[in-house]
């Protein structure tokens, strides 16, 4: 075969003219001119042209670039999405969704210089994703809003999209905007930006900056997370942990509402020309914090540590249990020259076919987390859990004194003590997993399952929790796992074959709303789970050769099936509560 050299900057008018591209517009940084090739793709069109088995002329060399570099023109990609009912049941311009993604797009081209567009122009690669009106989840076929797709196909570590940070809404930019004197440094990042979101969208309106941005955000029904569901949505949930975090949440944001804006103290009263009362009402306060529990990014990686933003556009993309893409942030610029800005960025984590959905993760997050903070569960997730109650009041004198028929622990106050170091109390929830179950639990159930004998006279403190402390002990750990998942499942009023009836028969199904729809599949798959539990369980006492051992649960000196024994008044966060905590919300969900 003829060996093709590499073309050189010579040869670039000769290859325009050869694709028809006349020589002075091929320099004009449009949007409306052919793509050109970046030096990578002549590379792959010049490896295309040779493994062509042809003669490697003139012809052959134009196909191969093409082929590498020339992809769809304009435009078409968005009929193609037209066809595919991506853009909605109204296809055409009166089409509000479509306007406000034009809006948005617009505004980050204009007021961040983010390049959006379909083709290139001088040094700028066309951008590899596209806004989708509509997605539906691929296994319930529920709907999930708007959604990020790929233009092209994406290679594993293809820069996907750059977010000047100017653009994003932080706690920074919501002092700016509303006063230093009202929004005091040190104030909560969620309770500021809240505050940012209802002056944009509720009292600025269209002269807002951030308007095209507020154009595209969603509404609460749109979102529905459970602390904005009706009572009759959420009775559809009883017997879910998801309940009493619901209702906490509630109770929380309420509080917060009138904390910080409600009140003879509050800001409304204090400002009442930056904090209008007829826009800073609790039903804004709520879809502000609907927007930040289901879209609001925590950035790790900026110079002054983490700071938590809403982030245009980035925001759109949908999550995936399966992606291990995360959105974070970097200084901006090239890899010479920084200019000491910041944007947000995102690369991608695997490759992506043509019309492919883009994916991020929003964390390892639970079902019962996920329906809680963003509307929604997954079908398939791996770090699904369901929190299970253990309770266990040691036997002090006051215990034995105040429930009849239970006599005093002399371990008791050791426990307690033991508890009080490690920052236990006697009620507690760990949140279980198809196949396993935190090793927390067990150390927590063999101290507190601990006897004279077993001691052997040394303090607790000696004691190794993570391994067996002896068979009986274990027996007992295990035997009250077991009560307690069985409990948890007892709680529920329907079975899981009932919830899979009701699933099965797909008219009925459809009657239900979709909040209703999302928890009869919730509580079908915490049920699935706690037995999956219960069965790894029952395998581990037969595999132990623990089965045989004649163990009374009540050695515990208490209940482990989530009663709270009179005497006992303190109960720590849930799990789920305490994986919260973690997100930075003001105060604790009690």
């Amino acid at each position: 075969m003829e060996r093709i050299a590499r073309p050189t900057a010579a040869m670039l008018p000769l290859l325009l003219q050869t694709l028809s591209i006349p020589t002075a517009l091929a320099f004009a940084p449009q949007q409306c001119q052919p793509t050109l090739l970046k030096p990578i793709q002549q590379q792959q069109a010049l490896s295309m042209a040779k493994d062509s088995n042809g003669e490697g002329g003139e012809a052959e060399w134009v196909k191969a670039l093409m082929d590498a570099g020339g992809g769809p023109q304009p435009g078409k990609f968005e009929e193609e999405m037209k066809m595919k009912g991506l853009l909605g049941a109204n296809r055409g311009k009166g089409n509000p969704k479509l306007n406000a993604n034009s809006r948005l797009i617009a505004w980050l081209e204009a007021e961040g210089e983010v390049y959006l567009a379909e083709s290139s122009t001088w040094g700028e690669a066309p951008h590899p994703m596209a806004i989708s009106t509509e997605t539906v989840d691929e296994i319930t076929n529920e709907s999930s809003g708007r959604g990020l797709l790929a233009r092209r196909s994406i290679n594993d570590g293809d820069e996907l999209l750059k977010i000047p940070m100017d653009l994003c809404i932080t706690r920074k930019s919501a002092r700016k905007a509303l006063g230093k004197d009202a929004l005091q440094e040190g104030i909560n990042e969620y309770l500021a930006v809240a505050c940012q979101l209802i002056h944009e969208k509720y009292v600025l309106g269209e002269k807002s900056f951030f308007d095209p941005y507020m154009g595209v955000l969603p509404e609460v029904e749109e979102v529905n997370p459970t602390f904005t569901w009706p009572e009759e949505d959420l009775a559809f949930l009883a017997g879910s942990p998801v309940v009493a975090a619901t209702k906490s949440l509630q109770m929380k944001l309420k509080r917060e509402y009138d904390d910080l804006l409600g009140g003879e103290d509050g800001l409304i009263a204090k400002f009442p020309d930056r904090f209008p009362a007829e826009h800073f009402t609790y039903e804004n306060w709520v879809w502000a914090f609907t927007m930040l529990f289901s879209r609001a990014i925590r950035l790790r990686n900026l110079q002054v540590g983490e700071r938590l933003a809403m982030v245009p556009y980035a925001d759109l993309i949908n999550h995936s249990a399966f992606s291990g893409a995360f959105i974070d942030a970097r200084e901006s610029g090239d890899w010479l020259f920084k200019n000491g800005e910041e944007e947000v960025i995102l690369y991608a984590d695997r490759g992506y076919r043509q019309m492919e959905q883009i994916y991020i993760s929003y964390g390892q997050k639970s079902n019962a987390e996920l329906l809680l903070l963003y509307g929604f569960a997954l079908e398939r997730n791996p770090y699904n859990s369901v929190d299970v109650t253990v309770s266990i009041a040691p036997r002090t004198a006051a215990v034995a004194a105040a429930n009849e028929g239970i006599d005093e622990d002399p371990l008791a106050t050791e426990k307690i003590d033991f508890l009080a170091r490690v920052g236990r109390d006697q009620t507690v929830d760990f949140p279980c997993y198809a196949d396993r179950y935190p090793i927390e639990m067990l150390e927590y159930l063999r101290l507190m399952m601990m006897t004279p004998e077993d001691t052997r006279g040394k303090p607790l403190e000696e004691f190794d929790f993570s391994r067996t402390i002896s068979p009986a002990n274990e027996a007992a750990v295990l035997k009250s796992v077991v009560a307690a998942v069985k409990y948890q499942l007892g709680l529920f009023p329907q079975t899981e074959e009932d919830d899979a009836a009701i699933i099965k028969d797909k008219g009925m199904f459809r009657l239900f709303s979709y909040n209703q729809r999302m928890a009869v599949r919730h509580r079908r798959n915490e049920k699935r789970l706690l037995k999956r539990t219960l069965a790894a369980l029952e395998k581990q006492i037969r595999t132990k050769g623990l089965d045989g051992q004649d163990v009374e649960l009540d050695r515990a000196e208490g209940s482990t099936l989530g009663r709270v024994l009179k005497g006992e008044t303190r109960k720590q966060k849930s799990a789920l509560e305490d994986r919260l905590e973690k997100l930075g919300l003001p105060v604790d969900l009690k």
